[in-house]
């Protein structure tokens, strides 16, 4: 698909007798995940620019891609997973932890769990004072209104006529109305919308599932913008590094079919390669720190300290009880079931296979003292891993929980100055104190929550961590053995301040100290928010997109956010 439009038609031509060919387009984006694609629509919509989207993935037309149910799946290949490890972790006793990201159409839209969460209004409050100007709640909300088309309608704080569908799931599984009555007898409150105004509490997740199908963003916004003639998509593209005249962005060199090719953007290249992609290709293109560079004998074009660093993300663990009655998934998981399922999905794009399960949950303080929520958590009504790894032995139930807002800080850095070379990638997990206090938080929370009269029906032996594991010293051994990511890298390049040594872009998402690069994607989050990342990245898409077009940004909200009166002296 070539574009066409008549003030901005492309220009092909051979380069110095070359064996590429050098072809021309207003905007670059590199990276066809859940910043890309919204930013493909969002910048070709109105047909008076032309853009061209490089993905090194392929196609997403995969059942076990469009199958919500079956979203353990292609995680787990290589044909959509980058496949990335971490280096060893000192305080996880030395694992390498795994690090999916997507390489397919929609990125890791298209082999995330689905679980849609805007983060806490709180979180963009806290960015504005890290020196994102701008990104406060009013300002942000009416970006993730726009975004949403959501199936119960809309409201003060929900969009219904935006491009990315999202649904509640059935809760047809009795234990959801077991989890969620036993958070009340607790004594923690309910919500009725967790993406509203009140996250604090427990209630339904909202998925990114329209019509029994994954809402990823290409399928909202990618494959409809496609039908443009003024936006091109090449899958299979490996992105070799940025080109630079001086200190402007000019294009992109690429590989494809076994072929170098380059690429002049006219007014800008986008960079939305993801919190490990990002800031790679930044580096190999000479963005970053001087001594770093230099070692893999890059020349430096911009000297960036943040590149690379701050990274974050989640740590979860899964807390698993036996279940009494043969009520759970379980049932679900024989050959026979399981063709019967995916038969009916077919059929129909309804039934178990229309949800990803992850239907109900939660956010909780873990002491008193803490504003807003720092515990997350995600019921399933059966005992099994997230990644589909280890497959259920009994009838179980169990509850995702992990803290949000660590203190610990990591980093991506070259392993070579070669684009096919993984990147290192160190978290540094656990490596604060205030971690271990709320893993064990965690821990001892879940069991009071799973101890409350609405579970003694179905409660059976504690499967994980284990009754026996009690003391702190029991517990910060299970979680260093037993603690997963919850897939939720980000923030490796900083946005800030212009003048903050830290920032790699400004709150415009503009390349400090360089002209027409920007990064629009997850890593350029100041900090973490609270929650799943996926419906914020979506946000920071479409809110750049307006400022990448040189756009008003919309007018923001003064919709009211729930705070806890008793914060300072309760923990619920």
């Amino acid at each position: 698909m070539s574009p066409c439009a008549t003030s901005t038609r492309p220009t092909s031509t051979k380069a110095n007798r070359s064996e590429y060919t050098v072809e021309e387009f207003d905007y670059v984006i590199i990276g066809a995940g859940s910043a890309g694609c919204v930013l493909a629509d969002r910048l070709t919509e109105d047909g008076q620019h032309t853009a061209l989207v490089l993905e090194y993935g392929g196609s997403d037309r995969s059942i076990f891609i469009q199958m919500p149910t079956a979203l353990s799946i292609p995680m787990n290949m290589p044909r959509y997973n980058w496949g990335y490890q971490s280096e060893p972790e000192p305080h996880l006793g030395g694992r390498r932890m795994v690090t999916p990201r997507g390489k397919v159409l929609g990125g890791s839209s298209s082999i995330n769990g689905m679980v849609y969460v805007r983060g806490n209004p709180m979180d963009f409050e806290r960015w504005t004072s890290e020196g994102a100007a701008g990104w406060s709640y009013g300002e942000v909300l009416p970006y993730f209104k726009r975004a949403e088309h959501r199936a119960e309608g809309g409201s003060e704080y929900r969009g219904d006529s935006g491009k990315l569908q999202t649904s509640y799931g059935t809760l047809r599984n009795p234990l959801h109305a077991v989890f969620l009555q036993a958070a009340q007898q607790a004594g923690y409150p309910r919500s009725d919308d967790l993406n509203g105004g009140q996250q604090e509490g427990f209630g339904r997740f909202d998925m990114t599932v329209g019509n029994g199908r994954r809402s990823s963003t290409a399928n909202a916004y990618l494959r409809p913008a496609m039908r443009r003639p003024n936006l091109a998509v090449r899958a299979n593209a490996l992105v070799t590094r940025i080109e630079f005249e001086g200190r402007l962005a000019s294009g992109v060199r690429y590989r494809l079919g076994g072929r170098e090719h380059s690429v002049r953007a006219r007014r800008e290249v986008i960079l939305s390669a993801g919190s490990i992609g990002s800031p790679q290709l930044l580096k190999l293109s000479g963005v970053g720190p001087p001594e770093e560079l230099r070692e893999q004998g890059i020349g430096v074009v911009q000297p960036l300290m943040g590149v690379g660093e701050n990274l974050q993300d989640h740590l979860e663990f899964y807390f698993q009880v036996a279940c009494k009655e043969p009520i759970t998934l379980y049932s679900a998981l024989s050959p026979l079931s399981r063709l019967f399922i995916g038969m009916r999905w077919l059929l129909r794009h309804d039934g178990l296979g229309a949800s990803n399960h992850f239907e109900s949950g939660g956010f909780i303080r873990s002491r008193a003292g803490i504003r807003y929520p720092n515990l997350q958590y995600h019921f399933l009504p059966m005992a099994v891993t997230y990644d589909g790894s280890t497959l259920a032995k009994e009838h179980g139930f169990q509850a995702h929980i992990g803290p949000m807002r660590s203190q610990s800080r990591g980093w991506v850095r070259l392993r070579s100055p070669r684009i096919e070379d993984h990147p290192r990638i160190f978290f540094n997990y656990m490596s604060q104190p205030e971690d271990w206090e709320e893993m064990r938080a965690c821990t001892r929370l879940t069991r009071e929550l799973f101890a409350q009269p609405a579970f003694d029906r179905y409660r059976g032996r504690e499967m994980q961590p284990g009754a026996q594991v009690q003391t702190d010293e029991q517990i910060d051994a299970f979680v260093r053995q037993k603690c997963e990511t919850a897939y939720h890298p980000s923030c490796s390049c900083r946005m800030g301040a212009p003048d903050d040594p830290r920032s790699v872009v400004d709150p415009q998402g503009r390349v400090i100290g360089v002209e027409r690069l920007r990064v629009v994607d997850a890593s350029i989050m100041p900090s973490i928010t609270t929650g799943n990342l996926n419906a914020p990245t979506i946000m920071l898409a479409e809110k750049l997109a307006d400022a990448i077009l040189g756009r008003p940004p919309l007018a923001p909200s003064a919709a009211p956010y729930y705070a806890a009166e008793n914060w300072q002296s309760q923990q619920r």
